[in-house]
């Protein structure tokens, strides 16, 4: 008889929650079981299990044993044998995200742990982005599908001299650049951009269904900016559609009260993240992973090798910094 139950999910809240008795090891919960449920729903919480911090970084290793670092600020490395982080020490609410959408190695899964829960506010936000396009306007669907965005920012030396092996190429080399090169490297308004697109809405890794899953929101409504990422023409995304994926998101999201030793696992291709705000001194402690999950395809938008699936890769600015 199993030492633990499973609830599935519900449109109050869209996750699998696998619930342990008293003093129930991780180890309790078969691997194929918990990946089958991951894959069928996308988001699967683990409550009551005993666990800890290493628990959790083997845990989420087995699964994906190639970690993706986020290099984005105030996140401490926790654990750099496993690939654990914190996430981000500040305060402020954030909008739903995919973890790394605005890179080309975007992760297939994002791993949470609760060291220790917010005694109040500080909540993980999540939303089914497959809900998201399946409510949207019928009219407006239509108008986004086949469309393509934009992550233009200007190239540094740390960029080019990684991609393109020199950091002052020649236009032969920014029109050929090697095939491991995630990226174009255009001229925009003067300047020499890094560039690479992705579909507006993109199939989600298990279902193949459109997902809304892209860092719009979250420049839109947390840095007030409108300009990253843009159409894959350079035109701005309008203004109708974003406000309209708010409106739906914000009906469909739903909080994760943390409990301790909570680990929550989200299907990055299809359910986004973010939080509520966070009591300043109130103590609380989330550990994230993020990878590639061990026998899935590469996206099919990825080049042949790239090196972020190669144990050790990481972004071309801090690994310029640590030469």
């Amino acid at each position: 008889m199993s030492n633990y139950s499973v609830t599935p999910p519900t449109h109050a809240f869209p996750m699998v929650r696998i619930a342990a008795d008293a003093d129930t090891a991780l180890e309790a919960v078969r691997k194929d079981e918990i990946l089958d449920l991951f894959r069928e729903h996308g988001a699967v919480l683990l409550r009551g299990f005993t666990t800890s911090l290493d628990g959790f970084g083997a845990f989420a290793r087995d699964f994906c044993p190639v970690p993706v670092f986020n290099e984005s600020g105030k996140r401490i490395v926790l654990d750099g044998a496993s690939g654990v982080q914190s996430v981000n020490l500040g305060n402020k609410p954030f909008p739903l995200h995919p973890e790394l959408s605005r890179e080309p190695w975007r992760p297939d899964a994002a791993f949470f742990y609760c060291a220790t829960p917010p005694s109040s506010g500080g909540q993980t936000t999540i939303c089914d982005g497959i809900e998201i396009v399946r409510q949207l306007p019928e009219t407006m669907r239509a108008e986004m599908e086949g469309r393509r965005i934009r992550y233009a920012v200007p190239a540094t030396a740390a960029d080019l001299q990684y991609w393109l092996g020199a950091t002052n190429p020649d236009d032969a080399l920014l029109a050929d650049p090697p095939a491991q090169c995630p990226f174009t490297f255009e001229w925009h308004g003067g300047q020499l951009m890094r560039c690479f697109t992705r579909p507006l809405l993109q199939p989600s890794r298990f279902q193949g269904e459109l997902a809304w899953g892209n860092f719009i929101l979250f420049t839109r409504y947390l840095r007030g900016v409108k300009t990253y990422p843009v159409m894959d023409d350079w035109s701005l995304v309008p203004d109708r559609w974003v406000e309209e994926v708010k409106r739906v998101s914000d009906r469909l999201t739903v909080p994760v009260g943390w409990h301790a030793n909570d680990i929550v696992m989200l299907d990055n291709s299809r359910f986004m993240h973010g939080r509520t705000e966070i009591v300043p001194g109130d103590g609380r402690r989330i550990a994230t992973y993020f990878g590639y999950l061990d026998g899935v395809a590469p996206d099919p938008e990825e080049p042949p090798a790239p090196p972020w699936r190669r144990e050790g890769f990481m972004p071309p600015q801090l690994a310029m910094r640590a030469q």
